[in-house]
């Protein structure tokens, strides 16, 4: 019943951040009699949706089980605490999978408990876990979370040896992608993808976009054309380029900002670190503005860089069924991460969607369990 409600939630996914998304089922003798999510930023949680379904159903949930994928809140924010509603439903079983990190928030298993409800946490449900992972790093390390997007081929490979990559995935795939921009705040790429491609980076052929993400190019020398996709449409995609702080406020980069800056870019400047810019600033300062979740669209050398830094939280891999064959061809990543086996980053299998010829593999970052809940 938790991978149920964790379906329910994913339909919030770009819609509630950055509200975590949330799914709720009710259960009476291996019946769902109700069902909700938390549908958009600032409207009824889920709890409360699955209780208004259930009486639309005709059913009353008193002595009934709430299935849910985030503990429930405790607190008064733009909708009252749902402990208090599921309290006077008269359910008589909370059971959900992830403990909810936010100290303002927290406290609504002990709540439910004392009084007399039968409380569980469950980590059983590795999907229903899931989707309260980006929540929860965003409230305890003050980042967004980052998934990392490629098309590969069988063998590891996502461009030629002269970098022809259009198109290694398929028509699904790419659609796919453009609705993964469609439910993330920002889209992350380097200096040498502009450069190499002009991408325009928005999400184009969805229907449900609540607002397009952000653009973020990592440009330490502040390289980017002045004619650039992304420049020429900054007035109607907020485009942000991140370069190194001396370069942000230097007099040599003053006329190249003036430009940028009448275009609609806006300019940042954080600390230089390895090969570019210092990626855990230029997260920190995404998450300043409200940013829950970026995607990072980039070839192997900023790849390499998030990998490096232990920054990357998901990856989505479109899977081609092609093979290139030529040790020149390019790969994912060129980081300094791993010399070894045991020092390779370790990443578990999350979701595999089918489509068409290729297929959709993401993998997470381990997700460490919940502390017991230790009531008593």
């Amino acid at each position: 019943m938790l991978d149920r409600a964790a379906r329910l939630a994913l339909r919030g996914a770009g819609l509630v951040e950055p509200n975590p998304m949330v799914g709720a089922v009710i259960v009476r003798g291996g019946e769902v009699i109700g069902a909700g999510h938390h549908r958009f930023f600032g409207g009824p949680h889920a709890e409360a949706e699955a209780l208004d379904d259930c009486r639309r159903r005709g059913h009353d949930p008193a002595g009934a089980t709430m299935y849910v994928t985030l503990e429930p809140c405790d607190h008064h924010g733009k909708q009252p605490p749902c402990t208090g509603s599921i309290i006077a439903s008269g359910i008589s079983r909370v059971v959900f999978a992830r403990r909810d990190p936010n100290p303002a928030a927290s406290g609504g298993a002990a709540r439910l408990f004392n009084a007399g409800l039968a409380v569980e946490l469950c980590g059983e449900s590795p999907l229903a876990r899931g989707v309260g992972a980006p929540f929860t790093r965003r409230i305890t390390a003050g980042l967004p979370w980052v998934i990392a997007k490629w098309a590969q081929t069988i063998d590891g490979r996502v461009a030629t040896r002269t970098g022809e990559s259009k198109w290694v995935s398929g028509e699904r795939s790419r659609a796919r992608v453009h609705r993964l921009r469609a439910r993330v705040d920002a889209v992350i790429t380097g200096i040498g993808t502009v450069l190499a491609d002009d991408p325009m980076l928005t999400a184009r052929g969805v229907r449900r976009v609540r607002r397009p993400a952000a653009r973020v190019i990592c440009d330490s020398d502040l390289d980017l054309p002045l004619d650039a996709a992304v420049v020429r449409t900054a007035r109607e995609v907020p485009t942000i380029v991140a370069c190194v702080r001396e370069l942000a406020s230097a007099d040599l980069t003053a006329s190249k900002r003036r430009a940028l800056s009448a275009a609609g870019v806006e300019v940042i400047g954080v600390p230089e670190a390895g090969r570019g810019v210092d990626l855990r600033a230029v997260l920190g300062a995404l998450a300043g503005r409200g940013a829950s979740v970026v995607m990072v669209e980039a070839g192997p050398g900023l790849v390499g860089s998030f990998l490096d830094s232990d920054l990357i939280d998901e990856a989505v891999v479109y899977l081609a069924p092609l093979m290139l064959g030529d040790e020149m061809a390019r790969s994912v990543a060129a980081g300094r991460v791993a010399p070894t086996l045991a020092s390779a980053r370790a990443m578990s299998l999350w979701r595999v969607k089918p489509l068409g010829g290729d297929v959709e593999l993401t993998y997470r970052r381990p997700d460490p369990p919940d502390v017991p809940l230790g009531l008593v």
